[in-house]
């Protein structure tokens, strides 16, 4: 699959880590790595912009146009909080009047207001808060639950990691040894198939040289002048009792050599065969 990564570091078999230089060979590989990487400004532009408008409330929305457009942000208006009169020119006014009395009655209910609350605090407050507390250290106590069977889950698949990669290291190491043993094994056929290959040259070499010549069908006749005036029926009687008194005479020497060297060819096939199965075998 195009762009699977596959892990095959195994850190709980693995050894070597601590060892002098390792660290730092590896900074220098993410150093190489970060000098070669040229990041682009627009490297998100493949990505759909986030759906933020079903958050955005009004307010919010008229101060992201602020921000956009860089105005300054409105101060806090403390106007509802003042007791003004009525401005000087609208001295002989009732509006103006009126509306300054609408604030002060404003101002007094605010007030009011506040003293209540403060009441209320005094006499519902400590429970109230007593009341927070128990639910705040409740929800502590399902946190830390929480965190409790996570650090337990977190533990659980390092411990099946660790096992996995365990009975893998065995695996690894006994699939090695196997390896080693069969190239070994190949390396003494094959030494030995050297050998037998040098052997059965050097045997066929020598059963060439002390083999009878064969006498060829285009051999001609010999002539009477060949025969010393002998009749040509004499002679090849002459010539049939000396092969076989040859053979009978022959030397036992010649006999084993060919007989080792029949037994070097059969061992020859023998190693052959044993080669091609443990080729299969690999």
């Amino acid at each position: 699959m195009a762009g699977e990564v596959i892990v095959d570091a195994l850190p709980y078999i693995d050894h070597g880590y601590d060892d002098v230089g390792v660290r730092e060979s590896a900074l220098a590989m993410v150093e190489e790595e970060c000098r070669r990487y040229r990041p682009t400004k627009n490297y998100l532009d493949h990505l759909p912009l986030p759906a933020t408008s079903p958050f955005e409330t009004p307010l919010m929305v008229n101060e992201f146009e602020r921000i956009q457009n860089r105005l300054p942000m409105e101060t806090l208006s403390m106007k509802r909080y003042e007791l003004p009169p009525p401005p000087s020119g609208k001295l002989s006014e009732v509006s103006a009047w009126q509306e300054a009395i609408e604030n002060s009655m404003a101002q007094l209910e605010h007030q009011w207001v506040r003293s209540l609350n403060l009441e209320l605090m005094l006499d519902y407050g400590t429970e109230a808060w007593k009341s927070y507390l128990e639910v705040f250290t409740a929800m502590q106590a399902k946190a830390q639950l929480q965190l409790q069977q996570l650090k337990k889950d977190i533990q659980d698949v390092n411990w099946q990691r660790k096992q996995a990669q365990t009975q893998a290291g065995e695996r690894l190491r006994s699939l090695e040894a196997h390896w080693v043993l069969l190239v070994s094994k190949n390396y003494e056929i094959e030494t030995e198939c050297v050998e037998l290959e040098k052997l059965v040259h050097a045997a066929r070499q020598k059963l060439q040289s002390v083999a009878p010549a064969v006498p060829s069908s285009n051999d001609t006749a010999p002539t009477p002048e060949h025969t010393n005036g002998f009749d040509q029926d004499d002679l090849v009687e002459s010539n049939a009792s000396s092969s076989s008194n040859s053979n009978s005479n022959s030397n036992p020497d010649q006999e084993g050599e060919v007989a080792a060297v029949a037994e070097v060819v059969n061992e020859e096939d023998k190693m052959e065969a044993q080669e091609e199965s443990s080729n299969e075998s690999t």
